[in-house]
């Protein structure tokens, strides 16, 4: 027994000092840094497995090592039907079959297959190809195959308009486009005429496309034509150009959240840079490991996510948000969500997609009778204070959190939130309740997602970790914002991140110093527009973003997405965009309330009507800006950045609504347009 507790205290130790160790120092001694890692400090590291410095050299290497082992798994669609809601709107529910796996090896003869087929077809190397498709085993398909052609891969996410699309294609001069059937249909079916040098459209399906509504230059055939079109003798024999490190891999069409999208050009040995630092961060990374992906793979956290689990010998399972767990919009009641299949053990999601858990989970815990309320509670409580300590809680586990658990499959041993802030309650919530530590990472398209990774020791709260040992990290005065490197208890300032991660611009723009700059070493940096605090133990927190800066009429700052981040703290808001403009004195916000917390309070006030009508009237628009007060003053907002006024939105910020990001960053202009007849109202200009 002694020995147990010996042990147990030994542990507990080992937990705290791992997680209060110094992971990062100044290299030139002072506030500003630059900060490198303590693990990597002579130099930072470039590649991690020696002689592997492209990505076709990757992507043989882990064909030689796990040959037969599964590697991408899809699932079956069984039947659909439509499914007629209360509100007279219609839902497609599905019902899906067990994953079906393409091994390494049978992924490799695919690859080549699709390679030979693409170049029998006229793709030269170092000449761009375009992909335009949702995530799904055939993106993935298609970026080896380039990988290892040296056909320069452009990418767009699925949910981009119609303008974007074509202006990408356009300022790449593509000639062959990857698609799906679904996004050529809707999607496409009105910009390829705007396309003049587009030649090929290949669709990623089984089914067959009528091609007689397309312009008669176009030949448009299916991804299993071009396949087949590879296995032909005369077609084998093309030879393939092998990429050099320093040859475009990627060009990355960004989200477009502040304005028309750019492309990022990124080389291979970028890529390597990046996943290297990144792969470093997650312990155990191997075969044993099951990745469910359902992420844009246009999003450069999800692709060099993917690329590192193919990597690393991982399984990867295809999914979508509308199909992720049993409770998916997409999932027929009764029958099985992807989690629940696949029952992954590693996973990657954004803060809107934990918040949206967290508010679920605890929409159930209300719905139980007060004894399983009241267990649940203590369990919580007990159990986060167990966390902060550097213990865990295992009889909790058992009794009260292994349901919740198996929203996600029950196996998940680590989580990694990027994209955006992640609150440290819903971070607190994540540990708690699904039993696994959450990492929270801070990278950007420009720099391939790579910038800091929280380590799983850290059981600190809302930091994004230390420097990566693929780059280093410096902070320059923002001084019209208030940020300097002399501020108090921390230096603070604009995150400037530098290192072999760094891509090399944006295609066919010029970069200035407020963009990239090459330092007096040869370092390339990226100029992130975000203010951060670097902690003494070399860890980085996010606190403001340049761009979000408004100054009020009475010259007050207000940094709106600090409000946003602190306002979704409450149980009434799924989501919130402040809004403020210099020529009033006062922050207004809309809103897109939690349907089941304002429907009880309207029923609980008297209220009666639908969604819309409840979300219009005037009474709900003073419940919700009163509870926006009272988590306001209780996280200590100041009180010119409290909003004054709200406007509710009944329909869901979405990215196909164009409001939100792939990444569900808001896009304040989109969002400002949408609403510009609610912000006169609300400015008292109607």
């Amino acid at each position: 027994m002694r020995l147990i507790f010996l042990l147990i205290i030994n542990l507990k130790f080992l937990i705290l000092t791992q997680s209060k160790r110094t992971k990062a120092r100044s290299i030139s001694g002072c506030a500003e840094g630059p900060y490198r890692s303590v693990d990597h400090f002579d130099s930072l590291a470039r590649e991690d497995i020696p002689g592997k410095d492209t990505l076709d050299k990757l992507f043989d290497h882990a064909v030689q090592r796990f040959g037969d082992s599964d590697c991408l798994g899809t699932r079956n669609v069984l039947s659909e039907e439509n499914e007629i809601q209360p509100s007279g709107k219609v839902f497609k529910k599905l019902i899906l079959g067990e994953y079906k796996w393409l091994s390494y090896n049978e992924l490799d003869t695919v690859v080549r297959h699709f390679g030979n087929g693409l170049a029998a077809l006229g793709q030269q190397p170092k000449s761009t190809i375009a992909i335009f498709c949702e995530t799904r085993a055939e993106w993935m398909i298609t970026a080896q195959a380039c990988f290892r052609r040296n056909f320069p891969l452009v990418t767009f996410y699925a949910t981009l308009g119609e303008d974007a699309i074509a202006y990408g294609l356009n300022e790449t001069g593509v000639t062959h486009l990857i698609t799906s059937a679904e996004l050529l249909e809707t999607k496409l079916k009105n910009v390829l005429q705007h396309i003049p040098k587009l030649k090929h459209v290949i669709y990623a399906d089984q089914k067959k496309v009528n091609t007689d509504a397309y312009p008669a230059r176009l030949s448009i055939q299916s991804m299993e034509a071009v396949i087949n079109k590879g296995k032909l003798p005369e077609n084998v024999e093309i030879p393939i150009v092998k990429p050099k490190p320093s040859d475009l891999a990627v060009v990355m069409y960004t989200s477009g959240s502040t304005g028309r999208p750019k492309g990022v050009m990124i080389v291979h040995s970028n890529l390597i840079a990046g996943m290297t630092g990144q792969c470093e961060r997650i312990p155990g990374l191997g075969p044993c490991d099951t990745y469910i992906a359902y992420l844009p793979l246009a999003h450069v956290l999800e692709m060099t996510a993917e690329i590192s689990c193919v990597t690393y010998g991982c399984r990867i399972g295809y999914s979508s948000p509308q199909t992720l767990s049993d409770q998916s919009t997409k999932i027929k009641k009764g029958s099985k969500g992807d989690s629940t299949v696949l029952q992954p053990t590693l996973m990657a999601a954004v803060p809107e997609i934990m918040d949206r858990i967290n508010k679920n989970v605890m929409s159930k815990v209300q719905e139980m009778s007060f004894i399983q309320k009241t267990l649940f509670t203590l369990g919580y409580k007990y159990k986060l204070e167990q966390i902060k300590k550097g213990y865990d809680a295992p009889l909790c586990n058992a009794l009260l959190f292994r349901k919740v658990k198996k929203l996600l499959g029950g196996r998940v041993r680590m989580m990694l939130s990027g994209g955006a802030p992640l609150s440290s309650a819903t971070q607190r919530f994540m540990n708690v309740c699904f039993c696994c530590p959450v990492g929270q990472g801070y990278g950007l398209t420009e720099t391939c997602g790579a910038g800091t990774i929280t380590e799983v020791a850290d059981i600190s709260t809302g930091r994004v970790g230390a420097p990566l040992i693929c780059c280093e990290i410096r902070l320059r005065d923002w001084s019209e914002g208030g940020y300097t490197s002399k501020d108090e208890p921390n230096p603070r300032g604009e995150v400037l991140i530098g290192g072999p991660n760094v891509t090399m611009g944006y295609y066919r723009h010029e970069s200035n110093d407020q963009d990239f700059f090459i330092d007096e070493k040869g370092q390339r940096w990226f100029c992130t527009g975000d203010v951060g605090e670097v902690f003494p133990d070399g860890c980085l927190q996010i606190v403001d973003r340049k761009k979000d800066l408004v100054k009020l009429q009475a010259g007050e700052y207000v940094s709106l997405g600090k409000v946003e981040s602190v306002l979704k703290n409450s149980s009434l808001i799924d989501n919130i965009c402040a809004y403020a403009n210099s020529e009033q004195n006062y922050v207004i916000s809309f809103v897109v309330p939690n349907q089941k917390r304002l429907m009880e309070l309207a029923k609980q006030r008297g209220i009666p009507g639908t969604w819309e009508e409840i979300c219009t009237h005037d009474e709900m628009e003073r419940e919700v800006l009163k509870e926006i007060k009272e988590v306001a003053v209780k996280i200590k907002l100041q009180r010119f950045e409290i909003p004054v006024k709200v406007h509710l939105s009944p329909e869901p910020w979405t990215p196909e609504t164009g409001l939100v990001t792939d990444a569900f960053k808001l896009k304040r202009k989109e969002l400002k347009n949408h609403y510009l007849h609610h912000i006169e109202r609300m400015y008292g200009r109607k």
